[in-house]
């Protein structure tokens, strides 16, 4: 099972890659000197990738817990 943890350790620092550039993103956006309705345009672009990153990196480490307990 030492495939299952290397598995879940790329998958979580993949959704902690996607979290920085979400970060990254909203960081242009704010620096952009948008209106209201465009900032809030921008943000609502940008969550889904966020929460999408987050779901990543929990899968991997919930996939990394389960390697380790199988492989001990």
């Amino acid at each position: 099972m030492n495939w299952m943890i290397w598995a879940g350790a790329s998958l979580a620092i993949l959704g902690l890659l996607g979290i920085i550039w979400s970060v990254i993103l909203v960081i242009k956006a704010k620096r952009a000197n948008l209106d209201d309705d465009a900032l809030r345009a921008a943000m609502s672009r940008i969550i889904p990738i966020n929460l999408g990153a987050l779901m990543v990196s929990v899968l991997g480490l919930i996939i990394v817990v389960i390697g380790t307990k199988m492989f001990a």
